[in-house]
Formats: structure tokens, C-alpha cells, sequence
């Protein structure tokens, strides 16, 4: 057994360190955290973190009868349960790249309906029927909204909130614009603006099979790191006997918090981050005037008059 000196001189190392962290964290804030993914019902997610939950309990009862180590079984439990987005949300890029697609189709779709002489009001639900299945909820909700009398820039916003995508706000900006001004040339700049999401989706494809290996990457690091540390424990436990004590379970406490902090910053590396969005939720309402423009599009109007 260690003396009761030199463990609390391990306990006030680990206190003050954990406190210098907190106090860099408090400096330098924390990122903000993005809005949850829209199109998971609420049952298909208790169903997934019900099932990786007991994976995780599973896994850390094993390591736990392997090694004898609680942190090294906490530790391979967390490892599980974040194992889906250790590798830089490829999922969540996925679905932004469908509903991107989806997006693209119904523009080229509302400027060919546009082109028969009918109006948006006539457009937005006739194209309603040939969307792709990312964009079928926020348009239902769209043409609701349209039938029970909302004006159409609001409703407009509406949908930009609820498709939550800044590749989305050049389009509905331009269709807000439209309905308030009524001026010419919305079809062809709803070709130019179905051109620019090609575009954008193509980069964005590029990109993806570029990150594709550096998520391989992150995942063969973690599977090597974290079996060569079990393969120690289970094959030659004697090289790590001095972690079988209090005193070395909090030194493998923290080198499970430095493993940690290299594995978030892989996942950092790899994680494809979106702009922010620029049709959002300040909007400016006056008296009298139900639905105002958003600022920001209230600017590009005034600033755009060419």
C-alpha cells in the first residue's frame, strides 16, 4: 500500500488539474451545439440508444471480468455508446447530402411548374408530389400552413426553420422576395440557384470520399489503441500489474481522460462542419404587418435593388 501522503498528493494533483481545465473551458467557452437532426422519430432513437446501451453494459462487464479494472470497463462502456459518432458523423453528412439532392430536384421541379404561368401559390403544391421523401414533411407542413390562410413569406420562413439547412435559405430567400415584390425573373434565377445545389453537392461528394479515410483512419487508431491495451491485461498482465491498485487506477484514470481527449480531437478532424445559417429565427415584426422579412433578407433586399 502507498502512503497516505502520496495519495493525497495524487488526489490534489488531479483536483488541481481538473480545475485548471474548467478554468481554460470557462476562458475560452465551449462551441455551440448544433440543432438535432430533424426526420428520427422519437422511437426509432430510444430504440437505438436502448440497444447501444446494453452493448455498453455488455462490453464493460467483459472488460471489467478481463482486466479487474472499473475505469477500463467505464471506459470501454463510453467507447461504445459513442462509437457512431467517433468517426465524424459520416450519418449525419449522409442525410444532409440527401436532403441537399432533395432540394435541388424540387427547385428544378417548382421552376418547371413555374414556367406553365402559375404562381407560387399554384407551384408550391403541385410540386409537392414529385419531392423526394427528405423534403415530404417540411412541404406537407408548407402547403398546410398555405391552406389555413398563412401568408406566404411567413409560412415561407417556416419552412426554411423546419429544413434547417443554409444551402435551403438561398432558395426560400429568393421565393420570400418573390412574394412579397412579385417581380420577374423568379424562374431563371430558381435554375441558377438548382445549378449552385448541384454544384454544392458535387463538392460536398468530393469531400466525403476524402473524409471517408480519414474516418477509417480514426477508427483504426481507436481499435488498435484500445486492443493493444486489453491484449496487455489479458495476455501479459504482469507488465500491467501497477494498475491494479487504487493508486493505479486513478493514473489509468487519467490516461483514459488523455485517450479520451485524442479521440474527440480525431473525431473533430474529421467531422465535416456546415456554414451558419443566414434565414434564421430574429425576425422583426411590425404593427399591422403580419410576417415581416427576416432581417437579414430585409437587407439583401435593400442592398440588392440592381
Amino acid at each position: 500500500m502507498y502512503a497516505p501522503d502520496v495519495l493525497l498528493a495524487v488526489v490534489a494533483g488531479a483536483v488541481t488539474g481538473g480545475g485548471i481545465l474548467l478554468l481554460v473551458l470557462a476562458l475560452r467557452g465551449l462551441p455551440r451545439r448544433s440543432r438535432p437532426v430533424r426526420g428520427r422519430s422519437r422511437e426509432d432513437l430510444v430504440r437505438t440508444l436502448t440497444t447501444r446501451t446494453a452493448v455498453a453494459v455488455i462490453a464493460g462487464a467483459a472488460v471489467l471480468v478481463v482486466t479487474r479494472w472499473p475505469i477500463a470497463a467505464a471506459g470501454s462502456g463510453a467507447l461504445v455508446l459513442g462509437w457512431n459518432g467517433l468517426a465524424g458523423g459520416a450519418a449525419e453528412e449522409r442525410r444532409g447530402m440527401a436532403r441537399l439532392e432533395a432540394l435541388a430536384a424540387w427547385t428544378e421541379s417548382l421552376r418547371d411548374t413555374i414556367a406553365g404561368a402559375v404562381g407560387l401559390e399554384q407551384a408550391i403544391p403541385s410540386s409537392q408530389r414529385a419531392a423526394a421523401p427528405a423534403l415530404q414533411q417540411p412541404l406537407r407542413g408548407l402547403v398546410d400552413r398555405l391552406h389555413t390562410r398563412v401568408p406566404m413569406p411567413e409560412a415561407l420562413r417556416r419552412f426554411a426553420d423546419d429544413i434547417d439547412d443554409p444551402s435551403a435559405d438561398l432558395v426560400i430567400a429568393a421565393l420570400v422576395l418573390n412574394a412579397k415584390l412579385r417581380g420577374p425573373g423568379l424562374r431563371d434565377m430558381l435554375g441558377a440557384l438548382a445549378d449552385s445545389a448541384r454544384a454544392e453537392l458535387d463538392m460536398r461528394r468530393r469531400v466525403e470520399a476524402d473524409r471517408r479515410s480519414t474516418r477509417r483512419s480514426v477508427r483504426i487508431v481507436v481499435g488498435v489503441s484500445v486492443g493493444t491495451a486489453l491484449g496487455l491485461a489479458l495476455f501479459n498482465h504482469s507488465y500491467v500489474e501497477p494498475y491494479d491498485d487504487f493508486l493505479g487506477q486513478l493514473v489509468l484514470c487519467v490516461v483514459v481522460a488523455l485517450y479520451t481527449a485524442a479521440f474527440l480531437w480525431l473525431r473533430r478532424l474529421a467531422k465535416y462542419e456546415l456554414p451558419g445559417r443566414f434565414l434564421s429565427g430574429a425576425r422583426k415584426e411590425q404593427p399591422g404587418v403580419p410576417g415581416e422579412v427576416p432581417t437579414t433578407v430585409a437587407g439583401w433586399q435593400g442592398g440588392g435593388g440592381a
